[in-house]
């Protein structure tokens, strides 16, 4: 149950109260009631915990000194400059990113008029009156204002709200960026890594159907048994099966990127086989953990903490009275005698608005209580995030380090068969050695080059891991659907 109250002005063309004349409250009792209100609303709000407090250092990060990492370019490390015009492309052509960018743009209007609801507001209007004898009917016409004032917090808790809505819509188009990008990478990373196998799974599938003719000839001169050629045919087809499976990957691979630049069909340019971006000799020497605050779910969880702080005190405000100044001035006229009024019988009335919640089952209160458990909620999501963020660095840390030992591997055993598939081709020369030695020995060469190009894209995939990790979202370009988020909150 709620009590408003509305003085207005006493006159002969003043508007009756809402109460009687003879059921108005003392002055004195309405001033105790805003009193009591006003000293009921210092009670403090309750306080999540603070912050989650970053590692100094990271476990799993090679030992200093370097430069900080570079989280606006960190794919040009590659030195590819077919994908950073993708790059370029994508920030401005992919749907996901541009539609982020509209919600961040709607977000931040609501924030730039959050305070426009604790102004003073003016409605014209227009409504039908019927006398209470019901002998006559009015047309009226006039012009209503209210100021709700910024009592209780009301206005604090609003701009909280806004302020994390506005937060959230930031932390979304960075999440996007970040996404689209190493997305990018990684298909082209997987695009060049299917076409070299591809490459080189052509040539093992093309050796080793010669190396099965060759051993069906010696069987059928009886100079082989017959389980050589089935075990020879075996493993051409199953050099086959790899094949298949290399350009299904191209495929995939290719239609992602049309994908993600906004597009229904590859561009045959990438079709093209290119060489597989490796990283070489490059090594992560710092990453400060406050890299980790400009991730996306952090300044997301950041946000949703200030927004239910911020609907915590709009349910506290809620508990406490309403109050603020109201007016009006309205012309009538009688529509069934066709009488209209004089221009001095204008009606106006003035005076304060105040609406006091007295009971509702205690549906408010529970509201209250309600939005204090959600802002411990999350503040402990906060936490959890930043915790998250933290294992996932670590992990993309310790990752980048082993594949970068497996692509040395890779490249030492492929050094050591390139060398035996060498010295058997002089031999074979020299006659001390057959045809199908020699291919046998180049398929194994070619089968560690496949290894190794696993390898190479696995320690790029592990890179673009780990700047998503850190955050590595590039910064808005000058020009397109990107740069309108360049004025994000921090």
């Amino acid at each position: 149950m709620r009590v408003r109250y509305l003085t207005r002005p006493a006159g002969r063309h003043a508007a009756a109260p809402l109460s009687s004349p003879g059921s108005q409250p003392p002055r004195w009792r309405w001033l105790s009631l805003l009193l009591a209100g006003s000293l009921a609303a210092c009670a403090p709000l309750p306080k999540p915990d603070g912050p989650l407090p970053l590692p100094a250092t990271w476990r799993n990060a090679p030992p200093p000194p370097a430069a900080a990492p570079d989280l606006r370019g960190w794919w040009q490390v590659f030195g590819d400059a077919r994908l950073d015009a993708l790059i370029e492309q994508a920030l401005d052509a992919n749907l996901d990113l541009r539609a982020a960018v509209a919600r961040l743009d709607a977000a931040r209007t609501l924030q730039r008029h959050v305070n426009a609801g604790f102004r003073p507001e003016l409605h014209a209007r227009t409504f039908d009156a019927i006398d209470p004898d019901a002998s006559a009917s009015f047309f009226v016409a006039g012009f209503d204002a209210s100021w709700e004032l910024d009592w209780f917090g009301r206005g604090r808790g609003a701009r909280k709200v806004a302020q994390g809505g506005l937060g959230r819509a930031a932390a979304d188009v960075r999440d996007a960026r970040l996404s689209l990008v190493a997305e990018l990478v990684r298909d082209w990373i997987d695009l060049r890594g299917a076409q070299t196998r591809e490459q080189l799974l052509t040539r093992i599938w093309q050796a080793r159907r010669q190396q099965s003719d060759l051993v069906g000839v010696r069987v059928s001169l009886s100079l082989a048994p017959p389980q050589q050629l089935a075990q020879a045919q075996a493993v051409a087809a199953q050099s086959h099966v790899a094949l298949a499976s290399a350009q299904q990957d191209i495929v995939a691979a290719a239609q992602g990127l049309a994908a993600l630049l906004g597009r229904t069909e590859p561009d045959p340019a990438w079709l093209q086989p290119g060489p597989l971006p490796q990283l070489g000799d490059w090594q992560l020497r710092q990453a400060p953990a406050d890299l980790l605050r400009t991730r996306p779910d952090i300044a997301r969880s950041e946000a949703d903490l200030l927004r239910a702080s911020g609907e915590l005190a709009l349910a506290r405000a809620d508990l406490y009275p309403s109050i603020g100044l109201g007016g009006s001035l309205h012309w009538a006229t009688n529509i069934t005698s066709n009488r209209e009024t004089k221009a001095d019988e204008a009606i106006g009335a003035i005076g304060p608005v105040i609406d006091i919640p007295l009971f509702d089952w205690g549906m408010r209160r529970a509201k209250f209580t309600s939005k204090g458990d959600e802002l411990r909620a999350a503040a402990l999501a906060y936490r959890q995030t930043v915790l998250n963020a933290v294992a996932d660095a670590e992990t993309a840390l310790a990752a980048v380090e082993q594949q970068r030992q497996s692509e040395l591997d890779g490249l030492q055993a492929w050094h050591s068969l390139a060398d035996g598939a060498g010295r058997i081709s002089k031999r074979r020369q020299l006659g001390l050695a057959s045809d199908i030695d020699r291919i046998a020995s180049e398929a194994e060469r070619d089968q560690a080059a496949v290894v190794l190009a696993d390898a190479r894209s696995a320690h790029d995939l592990a890179y673009v891991a780990l700047y998503k990790a850190l955050g590595g979202a590039p910064e808005p370009g000058p020009a397109g659907p990107a740069a309108a988020a360049r004025s994000e909150p921090h």
